[in-house]
């Protein structure tokens, strides 16, 4: 066995050591970290049910083209072909052409105001274009199709330009906005558990002050005695994330239920999924890392001060 090994293996031995003389004080600070890592946690697992869904949505956007009302049916028509030029820049397009009759007719049988419009006289709708873009496969896409916008407004005889997939962009936005939050969140909340570490590791270097004092007379290097409180803090952030993310998955159960009442009512089946394999190892690496750092910083501060 190699001695860099068997000096690793000595100091978990340590930390596991002085875990067990005091199982409750251990415990307690694994509660109050992971009370603080739980939120972050459960914000990552809804970010990453939601992720998918979002993606799944259609981002093929679909704009309207409505001309103005005393625009003539030559004017609109003599639109057509640089309406198509435009929306051949942005790639795949079918431009389609809605005379106002068409129009008319087709709102008489979905809305089934026919009456009511027949009153009218005149009919009021102008004529106008639909333009159905694809190849899109995020909304990321599809937000390039503004500049185009904007072209299609600047068109003689066009009155309004509407396109009808802006809502998919605003649920990227919002969701940019819950992730640059929950980072946010993560970060200071990362702090705290530094902190919480940080006393704990420092009390328990001030308890065992006696100890390390004799054993820098025997000889002992300071790796050697850095290395056992470096474990503890590390065993704390680690059985901090557990705890936390156990608090999250148990949470899962009642709230898929209340969600799933919440979806029946929209013919859905959306539940929320605990993290995977993958996932799951990364966050108990960021919390064990968060605990080294934080007994790291204590020891190296505590014993310069001691000195």
């Amino acid at each position: 066995m190699s001695p860099w090994f068997r000096q690793h293996r000595f100091a978990l031995g340590a930390a596991l050591s002085s875990v067990r003389k005091a199982p409750g004080s251990f415990l307690f600070n694994v509660l109050v970290v992971a009370l603080a890592l739980t939120l972050p946690f459960a914000g990552i697992t809804l970010l990453d049910n939601v992720r998918p869904l979002s993606e799944q949505l259609s981002v093929d956007p679909e704009i309207s083209l409505f001309m103005k009302a005393e625009a003539s049916r030559e004017e609109a028509a003599g639109l057509a072909p640089q309406i198509r030029a435009i929306a051949a820049g942005t790639g795949k397009a079918s431009v389609v052409f809605i005379p106002r009759e068409e129009a008319l007719t087709s709102l008489k049988e979905k809305s089934g105001l026919s009456d009511v419009l027949d009153t009218l006289g005149e009919n009021p709708l102008p004529d106008s274009y639909v333009l159905k873009l694809e190849g899109f496969s995020s909304s990321a896409a599809a937000g390039g199709v503004d500049a185009m916008v904007e072209r299609l407004r600047a068109l003689p005889g066009v009155e309004t330009v509407q396109v009808d997939s802006a809502w998919v962009k605003r649920l990227a936005a919002l969701l940019g906005i819950l992730r640059l939050a929950l980072l946010l969140l993560a970060v200071t909340l990362g702090i705290v558990v530094i902190a919480v570490v940080f006393n704990t590791i420092r009390l328990q270097v001030l308890t065992q002050k006696e100890e390390i004092a004799v054993s820098k007379l025997l000889g002992a290097t300071d790796n050697f005695i850095h290395r056992p409180f470096y474990y503890t803090g590390a065993l704390l952030g680690l059985c901090s994330g557990a705890a936390a993310l156990g608090a999250v998955t148990l949470a899962l159960a009642p709230l898929n239920r209340a969600i799933g009442e919440f979806a029946r009512l929209y013919a859905s089946e959306f539940q929320l999924a605990p993290l995977g394999g993958p996932e799951i190892s990364g966050i108990l690496a960021i919390s064990a890392g968060l605990g080294l750092i934080g007994a790291m910083l204590s020891v190296q501060r505590t014993l310069a001060r001691s000195q």
